[in-house]
C-alpha cells in the first residue's frame, strides 16, 4: 500500500511529490509522457510565464531553471491595451518566460527516485475502503489498481478526483482558454494583457516565444467561441499584430475562482491542490506559484501529522485564502470598464517607452 497517490505532474503533483518524496511511499500517476515528443493535443494550454510570486517560491525551494526551460524573450514589461476603452500603457513587471512542457519535464526529473512515477496513466476513479483508497487508471489497454491511504488531486482545473469526491461544492467560474501560435513578423518584448467586454469578462493575452507569438484567451462558454477568437485577431490588427495561419492550437479548461466557498481543499482521505482546489489567482489566471503554495502547504502537514493533516492542511492555506480573496477585491479595477478607464488614464505606475531613434 502505498502512503499517498498523486493524480497528476504539474507544477502542483510533481513539488508535493518531490517535497514528500523521501519521507513517505508515494505513488504519482501523469497522463503525459515527458520522454517524447507530446502531441499538441496534450500540450498545456499555458501562457508559460514565471510570475514574481512564482519566482519567489522557485527561491524558497532553492530551485534554479535550467536553460533547457528558458525561452527568449525575458520580458519587463507589459503592454495593456484596453479596447473598450481604446487606451494603451506600459507597466514594468518581470516574467521568466519558459516553456512550459520542459517545465513541467524538468519538475518531474528531480522527484525522488523513490517515488513511483507512471505516465500514461489515465485516472478513472477511486473507492474507499477501511483501510485506505482503492484507486483505479488505465494505462494503454491496461486497468489497473492501487491502494493507497491518502488520495490527492493534482489534476487541474476540470478534476475528476474533486466532481467525483466532493459532487456537492460549488465549483469556481469556468471559462475556455484558447491559445494560438503564430510566427513573428516582428520583434516584441513585452507581455500583452488585453481587456474587451466584447470578447471577454475575462482578459486576453499576447506572449512572444522566441521566434513565434501566442495569442490566448479565456472566454464564456458558448457556441461563438470561435467567433470571438476570430474578432479579437481582427481588432489587434489595429494595434500592429498580424495573425496569420496558425502554427498551432491549444484549448483547456479554467476556474477563476470569485467566492471562498468555492474553494475546495478535500477531506479526511482526499485532499486537492493546485487548479483542483481552485487556487489560481481570479485577477490574473496566473497559478503556477498558487500550485507551489498549495503543494508546500499539504506537506507541511503531512510531516507535523499525518493523521491530522486536513485540519493542518486547511490552516496552512489560510494566507493563500486571503490572498484570493484580496485579489477579488481588486478585480473592479481591472474588470469594470469605467475604474479601469479611470485607473489607465491617470497613468499611475505606467512607464514611458523610448522608441528608437530613425
Amino acid at each position: 500500500m502505498y502512503d499517498i497517490a498523486i493524480v497528476g505532474a504539474g507544477p502542483a503533483g510533481a513539488t508535493l511529490a518531490r517535497l514528500v518524496g523521501k519521507r513517505f511511499k508515494v505513488l504519482l500517476l501523469e497522463k503525459r509522457s515527458f520522454q517524447d515528443d507530446m502531441p499538441v493535443s496534450e500540450e498545456k494550454s499555458c501562457g508559460g510565464l514565471l510570475d514574481p510570486d512564482a519566482q519567489r517560491m522557485m527561491a524558497r525551494f532553492g530551485l534554479g531553471i535550467p536553460k533547457s526551460v528558458l525561452l527568449s524573450p525575458q520580458m519587463f514589461a507589459v503592454r495593456t491595451i484596453d479596447i473598450s476603452n481604446s487606451i494603451e500603457r506600459y507597466y514594468q513587471r518581470h516574467y521568466i518566460n519558459i516553456d512550459r512542457n520542459e517545465f513541467d519535464k524538468w519538475l518531474e526529473s528531480i522527484i525522488p527516485p523513490s517515488v513511483t512515477v507512471m505516465n500514461r496513466c489515465i485516472f478513472r476513479s477511486y473507492r474507499e475502503q477501511d483501510d485506505g483508497i482503492i484507486v483505479r487508471f488505465s494505462s494503454g489497454e491496461r486497468e489497473y489498481e492501487e491502494r493507497a491511504k491518502l488520495l490527492v488531486g493534482a489534476d487541474g482545473a476540470f478534476s475528476m478526483i474533486r466532481r467525483q469526491g466532493f459532487p456537492d461544492m460549488v465549483a469556481p467560474k469556468l471559462y475556455v482558454t484558447i491559445q494560438e501560435w503564430f510566427a513573428a513578423r516582428e520583434t516584441q518584448n513585452y507581455y500583452g494583457a488585453i481587456f474587451d467586454e466584447e470578447i471577454t469578462d475575462f482578459y486576453s493575452w499576447t506572449i512572444p516565444k522566441e521566434d513565434n507569438i501566442i495569442l490566448g484567451t479565456a472566454l464564456n462558454p458558448g457556441d461563438d467561441l470561435h467567433i470571438r477568437f476570430e474578432l479579437l485577431k481582427k481588432k489587434l490588427s489595429e494595434y500592429g499584430y498580424r495573425f496569420d495561419k496558425a502554427l498551432q492550437r491549444n484549448g483547456a479548461y479554467m476556474y477563476r475562482p470569485v467566492k471562498r466557498s468555492q474553494i475546495c481543499t478535500g477531506g479526511d482521505r482526499i485532499a486537492l491542490v493546485g487548479e483542483a482546489a481552485g487556487l489560481i489567482s481570479p485577477s490574473s489566471a496566473e497559478g503556477i506559484s498558487y500550485a507551489f503554495k498549495s503543494a508546500l502547504a499539504l506537506a507541511q502537514a503531512l510531516e507535523q501529522d499525518a493523521e491530522k493533516y486536513a485540519m493542518l492542511y486547511s490552516k496552512n492555506l489560510k494566507p493563500l485564502v486571503r490572498n484570493i480573496a484580496l485579489k477579488n477585491l481588486k478585480c473592479p479595477a481591472m474588470y469594470d470598464k469605467f475604474l479601469r478607464k479611470c485607473a489607465m488614464k491617470s497613468g499611475l505606475l505606467s512607464i514611458d517607452i523610448v522608441k528608437k531613434m530613425k
